[in-house]
């Protein structure tokens, strides 16, 4: 009897994990499926930080090929300074060593054997002071040889600290570029993934209204009519139009054609101007964002800007607010 009650309970254990297991596979419930997509806004998140991840890179590149250009013209300069340097010492090096030839035939033995066998006192004094001053010429000579061969060396060490700062400048460019792609790569891969209709809405502006009349005069106006044209065109590192922008590539070509010079880097971008409160923004202004500074964007007022944000956006107008904001510049 005691068997049988056991038989029973041991059947009627199995049949509960049975059913435990069927309700499990029936319902759902468990570990989630590895095929599992993550959801719009995980991805939207994804791809906003690694847009923001290659755009910091892009814009240390551009930062890095503004110095880039300064630094080649240095280098120039310094090496157009070296070549002069090098034909005063040259020359130099013609009168000192014509100087020892003649030290070592005899002329300057001459003139002082004159100096002492000379009886007749005028001559003693007039043969002593050219001896004089033949070695004091020659002193002179030998001193200022041996300043310029100072500035040359000094010539040659700032343009090897040049080329080298010029090979340091290339490798950290190549190191940004290789990010750039890197994080792009990334988040193209990541929007690939989507459907079409849920990339649309991913790649949606925060601004769906009809293009707003910006009122501007003087060069700003030529600088935010080109900016609001060019809405619409992608967005790609590096690029400074005419098809497409990285964000300091739109601002740069906007006041270019206002007649205003603008290095292609954000942070650079912000010390080209006048800085201006949030409070006293006009249209035109730059605006920039994240520290350090890694975006930029043009102020049209009524609370909006015009900047090409991202790869996946392109060039559109977005808040003033739509990231962090951390100053503003007037340029012209």
């Amino acid at each position: 009897m005691l068997d049988g009650r056991k038989r029973i309970a041991a059947l009627a254990a199995t049949l509960i994990a049975l059913l435990a297991s069927v309700l499990v596979v029936g319902l759902g419930v468990g570990t989630p499926s590895a095929t599992a997509k993550p959801d719009l806004e995980t991805v939207k998140k994804k791809v906003e930080r690694l847009d923001h991840q290659a755009e910091v890179a892009s814009e240390r590149y551009n930062d890095a090929r503004v110095k880039l250009a300064e630094t080649k013209t240095k280098l120039k300069a310094l090496n157009s300074d070296l070549s002069r340097q090098r034909a005063v010492v040259a020359q130099m090096r013609e009168q000192v060593a014509a100087m020892v030839v003649d030290q070592f035939q005899g002329d300057a033995l001459s003139t002082t054997s004159q100096v002492v066998l000379s009886d007749d006192p005028d001559k003693f004094l007039d043969n002593l002071n050219a001896v004089s001053a033949y070695n004091d010429q020659r002193g002179q000579v030998m001193r200022e040889f041996s300043t310029q061969l100072d500035r040359l060396s000094l010539r040659k060490a700032a343009v090897t600290a040049e080329a080298r700062r010029l090979g340091a400048l290339e490798k950290k460019m190549a190191a940004e570029k290789k990010s750039i792609d890197e994080k792009a790569a990334k988040a193209k891969s990541l929007l690939d993934d989507l459907e079409a209709e849920a990339r649309a809405k991913l790649m949606s502006g925060d601004y769906a209204g009809a293009l707003p009349s910006v009122p501007a005069s003087g060069r700003a106006a030529a600088a935010v009519r080109f900016a609001m044209a060019q809405v619409g065109k992608s967005y790609v590192y590096g690029a400074a139009g005419p098809n497409s922008y990285d964000c300091s590539g739109l601002t740069m070509r906007a006041w270019g054609a206002a007649g205003v010079g603008l290095p292609h880097s954000s942070r650079a971008q912000q010390g080209s101007g006048v800085h201006v409160s949030e409070s006293q923004l006009q249209p035109g202004d730059l605006v920039f964002y994240y520290s350090p500074v890694s975006h930029v964007g043009m102020y049209i007022g009524n609370g909006l800007i015009v900047n090409a944000e991202n790869p996946s956006s392109g060039v559109r107008v977005t808040g003033l607010h739509s990231m962090p904001y951390v100053g503003a510049v007037r340029p012209g």
